[in-house]
């Protein structure tokens, strides 16, 4: 007999919280069609810059996540986090990330990776965990930021973004979760679709797309999305969030599901964000009551996903201003964001390498922001490494605190002229913080030419250099005027982004 395809609905689990996070970049689809002298159709794709990657989206989103949920991070049991493309394709990604949340050292999860249907398979890893009788709550974040082939098709399409979602058992906070995950099924046929080769830094496209649309995608999702059902009593949804590759697929599909796509125009403003495509749309779609069908797609895998919505998920009204904005640029801009356009000179190297005692000592307090509080006199000195006594009164007792998010400029220089990999006019910023700790970090070029002593900052998790193939993380000062006070903001670290 074979067995049941859907997950029975007993293994409901409940949807706490959501975020979203969209890099700084834009790009006119018409820019890259006039460079190629080909169609480049309508809309943006998102893309990030140099200091921006898979990890800092994820960071982002889930910070947002788990402000919306009201949980901290040293409150969750597990992170499940799916992307194509990792920031190391072997190494302690998954660490890092969840090191920069501040998370427990002993938290579980999986990097799940390979394709772009590594979101979905994060989604169903931490369904499973929960239905063992894992405790909660888990974190689920999908994010991508997929480097397109130059001149291909999918060059146009390709964008960038993360959600995250805070998954519970329903109960678990005492009252009832505003949406469920209830039913599950997974299909898969043996096709090269995109892929990526060992070695190669760019994603090549379909090799026959009017093939992939009538014998590949629109069949398989279409069955995957029907057996949903389960039996002729179990209506199917009528609003579906949809992996969609070229920003037409995904309706035709949803079409025939005999439904409507849903989560508004996200694909038209980043494009195609790859293992967050379906979710970053359902995310948007929770904001209102209803039963939803959210589906992802890749490499030859489809999984359809039945979540019941009770009410607005907190988070999801919120996901339309956390992708909005970004700064449309020209397309060699990207093209040098992206990696594909360098010009002929060397990195300076680190004196430091990423994988020295330096940092594998410092490592925790860079990502997760420590300093040293005096038990004698309050002062909070940064980082506790290099400070084993208290900088303002010599004592030796103090307690590891990690540090606030914000704070002002004490005192700035803009530096006109940087070795590659950095980007000029780079500001480095003194800070104080709003707990009383000074530090010295790196601004963002686009804060230049407006930054003043007195500013408000906030920080947010940035990629500084790539060295010797290792990425390496730390935060940056984004000049804040606009920001709350301390005691209006919704979250400790980085809500605002």
């Amino acid at each position: 007999m074979t067995p049941d395809p859907v997950t029975p609905r007993t293994g409901a689990v409940g949807i706490v919280g959501v975020g979203a996070a969209a890099p700084t970049l834009r790009l006119a689809m018409a820019e890259v069609g006039k460079a190629w002298a080909a169609g480049g159709g309508k809309g943006t794709v998102a893309v990030c810059e140099s200091d921006e990657d898979t990890l800092t989206l994820a960071w982002e989103a889930t910070t947002r996540a788990l402000a919306a949920a009201g949980i901290e991070a040293t409150d969750i049991s597990g992170l499940w986090w799916g992307t194509s493309r990792p920031p190391l394709a072997e190494g302690p990604s998954h660490a890092m990330l969840t090191t920069a949340l501040g998370c427990a050292p002993d938290i579980a999860g999986a990097l799940c990776a390979g394709s772009p249907h590594a979101g979905m398979e994060a989604l169903v890893g931490a369904w499973d965990a929960i239905g063992a009788g894992g405790a909660g709550p888990v974190v689920v974040v999908a994010s991508d930021a997929l480097v397109p082939g130059l001149g291909t098709a999918g060059e146009v399409t390709t964008g960038a973004g993360a959600v995250a979602l805070v998954l519970g058992a329903p109960g678990d906070n005492g009252s009832a979760p505003a949406a469920r995950l209830v039913a599950r099924t997974t299909r898969s046929m043996a096709v090269v679709d995109r892929y990526r080769g060992d070695g190669d830094y760019a994603t090549g496209d379909v090799y026959d797309g009017r093939l992939f649309r009538e014998e590949v995608f629109i069949p398989l999702l279409a069955d995957t999305g029907k057996a949903l059902a389960g039996d002729t009593t179990t209506a199917l949804p009528t609003t579906w969030a949809l992996s969609d590759p070229d920003g037409k697929l995904g309706a035709a599909v949803a079409k025939r599901l005999g439904g409507a796509a849903g989560g508004g125009d996200i694909q038209g403003a980043l494009g195609d964000t790859g293992a967050a495509a379906a979710l970053l749309k359902a995310a948007a779609a929770m904001a209102e009551p209803g039963a939803l069908g959210v589906i992802g797609y890749g490499g030859g895998r489809a999984t359809a996903v039945t979540v019941e919505v009770a009410k607005p998920v907190p988070g999801a009204a919120d996901v339309p201003a956390a992708l909005a904005g970004g700064t449309t640029v020209p397309y060699t801009h990207v093209l040098k964001a992206r990696g594909q356009l360098s010009p002929q000179a060397d990195p300076i190297p680190m004196g430091v390498p990423p994988a020295s005692a330096a940092f594998v000592r410092g490592a925790r307090e860079m990502l997760s922001l420590e300093g040293a509080r005096c038990r004698a006199c309050g002062t909070v000195s940064t980082p506790p490494s290099i400070h084993p006594t208290c900088i303002a009164c010599g004592s030796a007792e103090f307690d590891v605190v990690p540090l606030a998010r914000r704070g002002t400029v004490q005192t700035f220089v803009v530096n006109q002229t940087m070795p590659p990999p950095f980007t000029a006019p780079l500001p480095l910023i003194v800070l104080d913080f709003e707990d009383g700790a000074r530090l010295m970090l790196q601004g963002v070029p686009g804060d230049a030419g407006a930054l003043a002593i007195g500013d408000p900052v906030v920080l947010t998790l940035r990629r500084y250099a790539v060295e010797r193939g290792i990425p390496v993380y730390g935060y940056k000062a984004l000049r804040a005027q606009d920001a709350p006070a301390p005691d209006e903001a919704t979250a400790a670290v980085g809500a605002e982004g």
